[in-house]
């Protein structure tokens, strides 16, 4: 038998100020759509912002359904509508943001399980690293590749 670790690494900011003028607009991004998100039901609005290799920002922000679970994450759905519009253009950044009564949450909001498969798999598509940025009023989180959140992604590669 063979033992092994995943580890990963993880920058930590105290102050959006820190962060590079993309990182701090993304983040701002996140924060905006967050607060168009519908969650009449959760009242947790949370919002994405995905950077792609070519310079374009696209957001989203989850969106609930009466007929649990017919809704959806806001890393999905910003990740589904970039891959929509800019089908051949790789991911470069996502920040995510949540709100909820009217206040951005103290702490970082990171992806669902599911959404981290999505990552892993736009990350793996595309062939190059999605940095994500995880953002809370008190810290902020930056973690250099989505396959840090989920180490044993499900990733069918041609021939399996």
């Amino acid at each position: 038998m063979k033992q092994k670790v995943i580890q990963i690494r993880m920058k930590e900011y105290e102050r959006l100020e820190e962060l590079t003028e993309m990182q701090v607009n993304l983040v701002n991004r996140a924060i905006e759509s967050a607060g168009n998100a519908y969650a009449p039901y959760s009242g947790y609005h949370v919002g994405a912002a995905v950077l792609l290799a070519n310079g374009k920002i696209v957001t989203g922000n989850n969106q609930e359904n009466a007929a649990y679970p017919s809704g959806l994450c806001a890393e999905r759905v910003a990740i589904f509508y970039a891959g929509s519009q800019y089908p051949d253009v790789p991911v470069s950044s996502i920040a995510i943001a949540a709100i909820r009564d009217g206040t951005i949450q103290e702490e970082p909001v990171s992806p669902c399980g599911g959404c981290r498969q999505v990552l892993c798999e736009k990350e793996f598509l595309g062939a190059t690293p999605i940095e994500v940025i995880l953002y809370g009023n008190r810290r902020i989180q930056v973690i250099q590749q989505a396959t840090d959140l989920l180490p044993l992604p499900f990733i069918l590669r041609k021939g399996d």
